[in-house]
């Protein structure tokens, strides 16, 4: 995701932005000791790709955060690691409104929203995204919060609901009016 800040010609596609990183995910990718130990090729490419990136312009416009704590006003990060070491999701908040970001907690919701216990090899510690994904979910059940998911289809917004053998997503009605 984060090869979105470059145009073609390798310059900033966002030349003024703040670039926020949460800080696990920031501190796991740029430790030399982590790369070293990259178990497979395609988390050796990762940490390569990772390090491509997060230099020069980069660095300069970079700030990490933390979780459990405002990122910006009405944004709070909430820590989700399974995916990644420092995955992080988000609850956006206004008023007495919330939407639940998810980010990569789950990949295609009608295999694994309906599977939690589904184990995809791109998570980084599958037994750890699948423990994330439950606790998620039941929270998103309980509060009846609405969630935002990257990988759903449009409108890409839904609410959970629980069944026997996992969780339901329900796709929520697109609406053009604000």
């Amino acid at each position: 995701h984060i090869n979105g800040l470059f145009k073609t010609d390798n310059s900033l596609a966002y030349p003024n932005a703040e670039i926020l990183v949460p800080a696990r995910e920031h501190k796991y990718w740029m430790d030399d000791g982590e790369m070293s130990r990259a178990s497979t090729p395609r988390i050796q490419g990762v940490f390569k790709n990772v390090r491509q990136v997060m230099r020069g312009d980069v660095l300069k416009r970079l700030r990490t955060y933390e979780w459990d704590r405002e990122v910006i006003r009405g944004i709070t990060a909430v820590g989700t690691p399974g995916h990644t070491p420092g995955h992080t999701c988000h609850i956006i908040a206004s008023g007495a409104g919330k939407v639940y970001v998810q980010g990569d907690l789950t990949h295609v919701p009608f295999l694994f929203v309906r599977n939690p216990g589904w184990r995809p090899y791109y998570d980084h510690d599958p037994v750890q995204a699948e423990v994330m994904r439950r606790k998620v979910y039941d929270m998103l059940v309980a509060e009846k919060m609405p969630v935002q998911g990257f990988h759903y289809p449009f409108p890409a917004l839904a609410h959970v609901e629980k069944t026997t053998t996992g969780y339901r997503e329900i796709p929520v009605v697109w609406n053009p009016m604000i």
